[in-house]
């Protein structure tokens, strides 16, 4: 793999112009394509085989008004004032009308003719039925119905409109997100100390989320795809698209700063730092695209959605990046001098002082040349006493894990819309007069055997007595009849939300005493509508979640496994990863579903998590591990070969490294953190998840718990047994198998450290003689007691043997 992103890298650099040339055109294209067929976003949850769809899918056919979308619009009159007075009866009727001259509305209820007015006479609801689904619903008509609610606002007549067709927000992006990619731009400024690298690493990443999103958009009209998903793929293209870039930018900067050749330097840079953006990429892209088998199509959407702009991201930080960097030659190289300079020749000069004679002396003061980074203060210091690292930082996540054991997982509704929205005030005014359960009824679809509508009639009514015996039930209202006589649809109302155990439990209890109703009756019986879909979806993803872990972290101890020839880094990584998203849970439900914290960080509503929210952050979050794990245990691992000093080769990898992931972390940090303001149900509780989760993972396992722990195992840490050495495939992540000419014109394998930041390339070759190669000097093999593989990499005879 890393000879082939050589080769990329070589030809994209050479042919800058039709590179960036196609890129420019696929993207006008797709946004041609957006701007002549773009389809509408579709919000519906769905859960193909249950009893609820099915039902669902009936009442379509029968009652669409039963099973498509709806609007409310809520009256109040003022204090002391009923709303059956003369001028406000008036205005309601005459708000009535209007909705009813409405596009697209199938029905519109008068509260009088529906019961629908509160106790005490202060409140009344119209209710408007749409035939068709709500992705069909024009905003044309959403917005006659808020004008209808407007204009009886008369005589102190206070009026709300709510209902699922405002339960779609689309997709927004404001001034939050603009001043996270800000921010990132920040960062990478600093990271390079340039403005023009910085904008060389933002150019390839704004060029790939743009085509991602419009491709996504493109296909709107013949798949659909919800507003979550633009969003999501947005979200995760930026951040992962701009981390890319870095990871390949830094080599090729550092690398330029040694004084290699440009076109050599883009060619390295994305054979080796590229090959680990391909391997981390390709395994987010395997994570999120393994949600379609969970069988639920929006969460297909959603993953196969971002797994296409991730996808896009890698493809842009191999051929868009070494294109661009062709553009700018040799001016993207640091100034003498300069802070990236300086770092450069001190990881050579650290380089040169590993391969002399006196190695071993100078190792021990880091070099004789070296100064001291920040990451390498940083790792010596985690690693003095490595125990008592290993037990905080385990204690600390173990203690941030423990929230997450309440976890209750629910699909959100109006209820957790802002405070000040209209649907929001709708929703809690008939919460507060009519019950909890009036926002969350539960459709029975009554099927009789006798196909006449006279004994449909009779039989929905014994139905309906049945199921107003159940536990939790407020009240069952008569039976509607449907185009097919043989059908009636009984409406109940919970007497708990739709987001409530007990509402859930009811669900149970009317499916557990189907068959009874069966036997007295002859009917079938099912329970639908929003709530009840809303409840299976919860339910199968909550089923989903340990398999879909156990398949992730498997995954990533078989992938962790091939790649450093280890035992003990796969399942240190893997233990890391699964303290990360525990972590990530327990602040989520202290934070949404406790509401901790929820007034500063205007959280507008606590109660369940959003039930896809635990899956979405395990597949996302895997990668990105992967993806840190691989870049700074690399470096060790190069160290270590080159050596055979456990500890120190730990403190010498991530010499570097730390700074560039450092700065990846803040960079996916800012960008998901900038997505947290926004005022959708569905976003803000994942943006905050993978905000957290990041930094979590970044710099509490990654920076410091996996240094630690190499620092307990010693030379354990890279043992593997020779026959499962001899049997894994080998991926070669880290590049050994590239080839330079060397001076004399021949080619020698060049072995190039996959830390970003590492700052040299080492060549190492066993010679005829018996002796090892490294970057100028030779120093007989058994010194540092290694042999070679046939892979070409230098393992510790004890290690590995």
């Amino acid at each position: 793999m890393a000879v082939l992103l050589h080769r990329l890298g070589h030809s994209a650099y050479r042919h800058r112009k039709l590179v960036l040339g196609i890129w420019l055109f696929v993207l006008a294209a797709l946004i041609t394509c957006v701007s002549v067929f773009g389809g509408k976003l579709d919000d519906r949850f769905s859960v193909p085989g249950t009893e609820s769809q099915r039902a669902l899918d009936s009442l379509s056919k029968s009652l669409p008004e039963a099973s498509g979308a709806s609007a409310q619009i809520v009256f109040t009159a003022p204090e002391g004032h009923q709303v059956d007075e003369t001028p406000y009866t008036a205005a309601i009727a005459e708000a009535v009308a209007e909705a009813e001259r409405a596009p697209q509305v199938g029905e519109v209820v008068d509260p009088q003719a529906s019961g629908a007015v509160s106790a005490d006479r202060t409140t009344a609801i119209v209710q408007v039925q749409y035939p068709v689904q709500i992705a069909e619903v024009r905003t044309s008509s959403v917005d006659a119905i808020e004008d209808a609610a407007r204009a009886a606002a008369t005589d102190g007549l206070r009026t709300s409109v709510g209902g699922s067709v405002f339960s779609s927000k689309g997709v927004h992006i404001g001034p939050s997100e603009i001043i996270g990619v800000a921010v990132a731009l920040l960062v990478l400024v600093v990271t390079f100390g340039s403005l023009l690298a910085a904008g060389m690493a933002l150019l390839p990443a704004l060029i790939g989320v743009a085509l991602g999103l419009a491709g996504l958009l493109a296909l709107a009209p013949a798949v659909s795809i919800s507003s979550t998903a633009v969003t999501l793929a947005l979200m995760l293209g930026l951040a992962v698209g701009i981390d890319y870039v870095l990871f390949i930018l830094s080599r090729h900067r550092q690398q330029l700063a040694r004084g290699t050749d440009p076109k050599e330097s883009v060619a390295l840079a994305v054979g080796t730092a590229g090959s680990a953006v391909v391997f981390a990429g390709v395994t987010v892209i395997i994570a999120l695209a393994a949600l379609s088998v969970i069988g639920i199509p929006f969460l297909t959407t959603m993953g196969l959605g971002a797994a296409g702009a991730v996808l896009i991201a890698v493809l842009a930080a191999i051929t868009l990046v070494p294109a661009v960097a062709g553009f700018a030659g040799s001016r993207f190289a640091p100034k003498p001098g300069s802070r990236v300079g300086w770092r450069a020749a001190d990881a050579e000069g650290a380089s040169d002082a590993e391969g002399s004679p006196d190695a071993e002396g100078s190792a021990n003061a880091e070099g004789a040349t070296a100064r001291a980074t920040m990451g390498t203060r940083w790792t010596k210091w985690v690693i003095a006493k490595p125990l008592l690292t290993v037990l905080a930082v385990a204690g600390i996540l173990v203690t941030l894990t423990l929230p997450a054991m309440d976890l209750r997982l629910a699909l959100p509704d109006n209820g957790s819309a802002p405070h000040a929205s209209t649907e929001r005030k709708a929703y809690d005014t008939i919460s507060d007069k009519f019950g909890p359960g009036f926002n969350g009824p539960l459709l029975v679809l009554v099927e009789s055997n006798n196909g006449t509508a006279g004994t449909s009639s009779q039989v929905g009514a014994q139905v309906a007595q049945k199921l107003g015996t159940l536990k939790n039930v407020k009240a069952v209202l008569p039976p509607q009849p449907t185009s097919d006589p043989a059908q009636s649809v009984i409406t109940v109302l919970p007497a708990s939300g739709p987001d409530s155990v007990r509402t859930d439990q009811l669900v149970r209890d009317i499916r557990e005493a189907a068959p009874g109703i069966r036997d007295t009756t002859g009917a079938t019986v099912a329970v639908t509508g929003t709530t009840a879909v809303n409840i299976d979806v919860s339910t199968r993803l909550s089923d989903s979640l340990l398999p879909f872990v156990a398949i992730v972290v498997g995954l990533s101890l078989l992938l962790l496994m091939i790649v450093f020839r280890s035992l003990v880094i796969p399942v240190k990584a893997a233990v890391g990863f699964l303290l990360s998203v525990g972590a990530s849970l327990g602040l989520v439900v202290a934070v949404f579903q406790w509401g901790w914290l929820a007034d500063v960080l205007d959280v507008p509503y606590s109660g369940p998590v959003v039930s896809f929210l635990p899956i979405i952050l395990i597949g996302v979050l895997f990668g990105l591990a992967m993806d840190y794990e691989v870049f700074l245990v690399s470096g060790m691992r190069e160290e270590w070969a080159h050596t055979g000093r456990a500890r120190q080769s730990v403190v010498d990898g991530a010499r570097h490294s730390v700074r560039v992931v450092t700065a990846a972390a803040l960079i996916m940090f800012t960008v998901f953190a900038g997505f947290f303001p926004l005022d959708d149900a569905l976003i803000k509780p994942i943006a905050f998840a993978l905000a957290v989760g990041v930094a979590i993972d970044a710099f509490a396992v990654r920076m410091t718990l996996v240094p630690a722990v190499l620092a307990l195992a010693g030379r354990g840490a890279w043992w593997l047994p020779a026959w499962l050495d001899r049997i894994l495939p080998d991926l070669d992540v880290e590049g050994s198998s590239l080839r330079k000419a060397g001076p004399a014109g021949s080619e020698e394998p060049e072995v190039v450290s996959l830390a970003p930041a590492q700052g040299r390339a080492t060549a190492t070759d066993l010679t005829a003689t018996g002796s090892t190669t490294v970057g100028s000097t030779t120093a007989d093999s058994t010194t540092a007691g290694s042999t070679t593989t046939g892979r070409g990499e230098q393992r510790e005879a004890s290690g590995s043997r």
